[in-house]
């Protein structure tokens, strides 16, 4: 008898897509200012692009940056390059020139795709810096550089849509940080993102008919909710970013039930004037997470907008783990604010101790995870690979206790990470460019509470004798360096850091200062 192995012939991601899209031929698969594409469109500007990959010399194995902003014809370009068997990594759509080139290098990526409607400067920038890099660039549209894909795909004509990959082919590398300040690219697998895809329409709370609208980028975590959403027929609004009154404009108009928002989003909704003249009867859940919420803000929203709140946890290396539901969110339960969640169905969590064994009932211990949907490895980093799956689980350097029935309270982090407005930031990088200022003797950056953020980046220096550099110039000189979001918020001057037994900076220590009876959260 011949046996079938069933990991080898489950659907991959791209898979589940070309499903969904066939199914719902005449609803809208998209919607945007200006436009909106129908699944039988999607499906077929899909397989369009497809057959323009392939003349310009697009082949399975070769690995394709992708930079835009919220857009469904680059999505659908994406969905194409995964059916074709290429692995794909996303730039961040505001990440700096500096990051985004590490990016390319590390991927070893071959091919640059970019819309030039929002990134026509940058993707200069980097087709010219990585030229020696990239074989081959094309872009969404007219452009000064590359070749211009959706004409391409004009010219090819009608084409069905494949998919060629197997569900144990690479198919993308999504790029996190670590305590270094190094990125980092998790790589998975395309049963990996399948099985993602089916974790968050078997644990999230969708509406029946998502009428999704999608502020934050498609290409990170906000992109997780657009096949769930699909494969249940539904609509996926996409806004170019976050402006509350549009924003809230759009729910109105769109009936929209369904979003997801990081809390620093929430708050601006919440003080917006028009808030409280806005309808918002059609919302059924609001997704949130990625960086610490207020729980007093919370209880606002709650009582402002109603039981639509559910909060999300997850990291790059393993997205979902837990989730905390709507029916959680319950003022007489006010201690459930805390917790980021009840582990998802298809995640195993134990929490565990430094010598990697499972610690008691009520103890705190590292969040550590198996998980199908899972990354397989750290890209070209077999020793933080080793490190981070040390004892055969996943370990997420998230400390937390969980209660009696499981849900989870993250207390501490082993890293060193600031999580400010829904953004990953990592202290060493903004110490590595403050540390090159010629009044700078020394320096830590640590993460400090903040009342819209979160966390706000804060800057200890200590300055070399005889100088007196000005706050706003070296918040300046990160700004330059690593953009808006790196920048300290505030800068403050000390004659000195306190240091460990080994001689290493103290930041336990300089967090304490801030911190002290408060608790720093992921969501």
């Amino acid at each position: 008898m011949t046996m079938i192995d069933p990991i080898a012939t489950a659907p991959t991601g791209t898979t589940l897509v070309l499903r969904a899209l066939a199914r719902f031929p005449e609803r809208r698969a998209f919607v945007w200012d200006g436009g909106s594409l129908t699944y039988a469109g999607a499906r077929s500007l899909i397989g369009r692009l497809q057959a323009a990959m392939v003349a310009a010399g697009l082949g399975k194995g070769r690995t394709v940056a992708f930079l835009s902003a919220n857009s469904a014809e680059t999505w659908c370009a994406g969905v194409a390059a995964l059916g074709l068997g290429l692995v794909a990594t996303w730039l961040h759509p505001v990440g700096s020139l500096g990051d985004h080139l590490e990016v390319i290098e590390d991927s070893e990526a071959s091919v640059l795709i970019v819309d030039p409607k929002t990134h026509a400067a940058r993707g200069g920038e980097l087709a010219a810096r990585a030229a020696d890099r990239l074989a081959t660039v094309l872009t969404m549209g007219p452009a000064d550089f590359g070749r211009d894909l959706l004409m391409l795909a004009d010219k090819a004509g009608e084409a069905s849509p494949v998919d060629l990959s197997s569900p144990d082919d690479y198919a993308i590398i999504n790029y996190t940080g670590g305590t270094t300040g190094k990125s980092k690219g998790a790589i998975r697998r395309h049963r990996s993102t399948a099985a993602s895809t089916l974790a968050i329409a078997a644990d999230f709370e969708f509406p029946a008919t998502p009428r999704y609208l999608a502020a934050a980028p498609i290409t990170h975590v906000s992109g997780t909710k657009v096949t769930p959403s699909l494969m249940k027929g539904g609509t996926i609004h996409l806004l170019k970013g976050f402006e509350p009154e549009k924003f809230l404009a759009t729910i109105e108009r769109e009936k929209i039930n369904f979003t997801l928002m990081v809390p620093t989003m929430i708050y601006v909704m919440l003080d917006h004037p028009k808030l409280d003249r806005t309808d918002l009867s059609s919302l059924e859940l609001i997704l949130y997470g990625a960086s610490p919420m207020s729980p007093s803000r919370l209880v606002e929203g709650l009582e402002r907008i109603g039981p639509v709140f559910s909060q999300l946890y997850g990291q790059t290396e393993c997205y979902p783990v837990s989730v905390l539901r709507k029916a959680d969110h319950d003022a007489r339960r006010p201690e459930l604010f805390a917790s980021c969640g009840f582990p998802i169905a298809s995640c195993s969590v134990s929490l565990r101790g430094d010598d990697n064994e499972e610690v008691a009932p009520g103890e705190a211990g590292e969040i550590c995870v198996r998980a199908p949907h899972a990354m397989e490895q750290y890209w070209k980093r077999p020793e933080q690979t080793a490190e981070t799956f040390k004892g055969g689980w996943l370990h997420t350097g998230d400390i937390a206790r969980a209660d009696e029935r499981g849900y989870l309270y993250i207390v501490d982090r082993k890293k060193d990470m600031i999580v400010s407005g829904g953004f990953n930031i990592f202290p060493r990088e903004i110490e590595d460019v403050l540390s090159a200022h010629p009044d700078v003797a020394m320096v830590a950056v640590i993460g400090v509470p903040h009342e819209k953020w979160g966390e706000a980046v804060a800057a200890l220096v200590v300055t070399r004798p005889g100088t007196a550099p000005s706050p706003e110039a070296l918040m300046q000189l990160v700004k330059d360096r690593k953009g808006g979001t790196h920048a300290p918020k505030q800068v403050e001057f000390v004659d000195s850091l306190p240091l460990t037994a080994v001689g290493k900076v103290d930041k336990k220590v300089l967090r304490a200062r801030y911190w002290a009876g408060q608790q720093r959260m992921v969501g």
